[in-house]
């Protein structure tokens, strides 16, 4: 199982009472806003809309908040404009770092991320430094108890999967972004859960990483998380399941 994908998901089962706070709202209502001025409010035709929506309702959250939310973004009412920031960066270990902002200063939040990265052990990177590692995909991680291993994959590639992995607790499921509703769809009607599903950023290699200086990776990427206008951090590392776990408690 991809290192990045473990550590979201362990820590997402830490934080899950988190979802119902303002500020998961927040990140989710900032999403939603940009993904509906950047591609319209038709959440059947824009797949970045589509997926900011089906996290708002994972995480419960108003109907009327989401609707809201795509007026302002196609400037059918009056709200804070948002941009999309990415910036590329190196961790501890040499470890590449995408991060993805929604923001309405980026002046602020660029300065604000710049003096977390000095704090704990990494530093930014120019434009195209690593943004080529990562390939955008759909990814649906399950665990092994939800289902047979050769119904799911039959499932998974008859709509559309690229790629399929076991581990010796999860299955990973690889797709094209666009494919990732359709697939989820598929394994839904089969009455089988998943721990997680978006489209993410999946590094094309890893560095491992053990010790003293993965635990300063960790800290780095967690406290990048938890910056309001962060929505998203990608890294490629590799890290051993004790010191994830550890990390998670």
């Amino acid at each position: 199982m991809s290192g990045h994908s473990k550590w979201k998901t362990n820590k997402s089962r830490k934080t899950a009472a988190d979802a119902r706070k303002g500020a998961a709202y927040t990140k989710i209502i900032k999403e939603i806003t940009v993904a509906a001025r950047e591609g319209g409010g038709n959440s059947d035709t824009n797949v970045r809309l589509r997926t900011a929506i089906a996290k708002a309702k994972e995480a419960n959250m108003p109907s009327d908040n989401v609707k809201t939310a795509i007026l302002r973004g196609t400037g059918e009412l009056p709200g804070v404009v948002y941009e999309t920031v990415k910036y590329e960066a190196y961790g501890p270990g040499g470890v590449a770092i995408l991060i993805e902002a929604t923001t309405d200063n980026k002046n602020r939040t660029t300065a604000e991320l710049r003096n977390i990265m000095s704090k704990k052990g990494g530093n930014m990177a120019g434009s195209g430094a690593v943004n080529w590692m990562f390939s955008a995909k759909g990814y649906i991680l399950i665990e092994k108890s939800k289902a047979k291993e050769d119904e799911l994959m039959a499932i998974a590639l008859d709509a559309g999967a690229e790629d399929f992995k076991v581990d010796e607790k999860n299955y990973e499921i690889f797709s094209s972004p666009q494919d990732l509703e359709k697939i989820k769809q598929a394994v839904q009607d089969k009455g089988i859960d998943w721990q997680d599903a978006e489209i993410t950023m999946i590094p094309s290699s890893s560095i491992k990483l053990t010790g003293g200086t993965a635990k300063q990776l960790l800290g780095l990427i967690e406290a990048l998380e938890e910056h309001d206008d962060v929505q998203q951090v990608y890294a490629n590392f590799d890290i051993p399941d004790e010191i994830l776990e550890e990390s998670n408690t």
